[in-house]
């Protein structure tokens, strides 16, 4: 096993000290949104050797990528890690996204090789040819918008906006428009009408929001509501972004720390802000689709969102015979691990189906397997190949505080997906 340093990305939309207080140490002074813990080629890992130099962890892999990633794996994805883990600290609000399913990804990033588009281009819609399922634990609570509401839910805000603008004489016409889509029978269609009437509205979509941002400045915040507090907020991020609007269309969901998220292919999701850890299939596939100045592939969009409406797909713990606290996406890529030991209690397995990488965010703890050991503490991360097998957890003597640790690995069904990946 080695110790790994990660690469902290400095988005504006990063909180300046969440990811610092995390691991107890100074904050930089710069927004501080992830840190990238895996091998994704923009930003790799740094593996430490054993001869005290450093190699990134692409490399570390594709140096041996059967003893790295383990038959299965490799099989499976292919010679490099399924998975990125982050940290991810939100103070304000990332873009409306969406992800492509894996046939999607495949069609899409040939699609826009033959046409040549670069893919350093803005207007690229996808980088790689693989789809970006995500999970999300939070640490603290956390605020997102996830999958579309049902439409009377939508109904019933956009009809409490009306009148709110009606009273001030705002023009209304666009808004008209949106109840009505959503009072259609089909609900799918009802809700794609409306996200797609209020994506394209142009000016008039930019004149709607300045007047609902207008009106919901004069409500005392206690009487707005948390759906439209988050309309108001928004609205001051992103003036005239028709997805402030869009959100009403969407669920808002807070997790409680403890609580994770699943977000499969087609759903429409934003993170508001929050600190928690982020799981993922390692690709950069994004359709934006509001709350971004940038490019937004309306067509493109379109055909891979899902519009039924759905309820945040929670993933619950799983408790093992073995001590592990568990949470399984119903992803081949990835399944998260959460430990937490004190001094005096049992060694716990780490659950290993492959690689796996290790975050401490408290206390110590000592990782030890046949091969070697390693001790974390808070903050330390590490990367496990799959011919290093079996890990345990445990306590450091005379430790002042529990230890609690994350390990990220690929999903203990992934083979079951095999079928499916071969089809493609």
């Amino acid at each position: 096993m080695y110790r790994l340093t990660n690469v902290l990305r400095p988005y504006a939309w990063g909180s300046p000290t969440a990811i610092a207080e995390l691991f107890g140490r100074e904050p930089s002074g710069s927004p501080e949104a992830e840190l990238w813990i895996g091998a994704h080629p923009d930003s790799p890992s740094s593996v430490h050797l054993p001869d005290g130099d450093e190699q990134p962890l692409t490399d570390f892999i594709d140096d041996g990528p059967g003893l790295a990633l383990g038959e299965n794996a490799l099989a499976l994805f292919g010679a490099k890690l399924p998975f990125l883990t982050k940290v991810l600290a939100a103070d304000e609000a990332l873009s409306l996204q969406v992800h492509p399913t894996l046939e999607q990804a495949r069609e899409g990033f040939a699609a826009e090789n033959a046409a040549k588009v670069p893919l350093s281009s803005p207007e690229r819609s996808y980088r790689d040819d693989n789809h970006k399922p995500e999970m999300l634990f939070a640490l603290t609570e956390f605020q997102a918008l996830c999958g579309f509401r049902h439409p009377q839910d939508s109904v019933r805000f956009f009809r409490g906006l009306h009148g709110k603008l009606k009273a001030v004489d705002a023009d209304t016409a666009l808004l008209e428009r949106v109840i009505k889509s959503l009072e259609g029978p089909d609900e799918s269609a009802a809700i794609r009408g409306a996200f797609v009437t209020l994506l394209e509205g142009g000016a008039e979509s930019a004149a709607l929001v300045d007047s609902t941002a207008g009106v919901l400045a004069a409500v005392p915040e206690e009487e707005t509501g948390p759906e439209f507090a988050a309309v108001r907020w928004l609205a001051e991020l992103y003036p005239q972004d028709p997805g402030t609007l869009i959100s009403l269309l969407l669920n808002l969901t807070t997790l409680q720390p403890g609580q994770a998220l699943s977000l499969p292919a087609g759903n429409v999701h934003a993170y508001l802000r929050g600190l928690g850890i982020e799981v993922m299939a390692t690709s950069d596939n994004v359709l934006r689709g509001g709350l971004t100045p940038k490019h937004i592939n309306i067509p493109e969009l379109l055909k891979i969102t899902d519009f039924r409406p759905i309820e945040p797909p929670r993933v619950e713990r799983k408790l093992t015979d073995a001590g592990q606290e568990l949470y399984c996406p119903p992803f081949a890529e990835f399944q998260l691990q959460r430990i937490e030991i004190n001094d005096g209690d049992t060694p716990v397995p780490l659950a290993q189906h492959g690689p796996v990488v290790v975050l401490a965010v408290s206390g110590s703890a000592l990782l030890d397997s046949p091969v070697t050991d390693l001790t974390l503490h808070r903050g330390d991360s590490a990367f496990i190949p799959a011919s290093e097998q079996p890990v345990l957890v445990h306590p450091v003597l005379n430790a002042d505080s529990p230890a609690v640790l994350f390990a990220v690995t690929c999903a203990g069904n992934a083979s079951e997906f095999a079928e499916f990946y071969e089809s493609l």
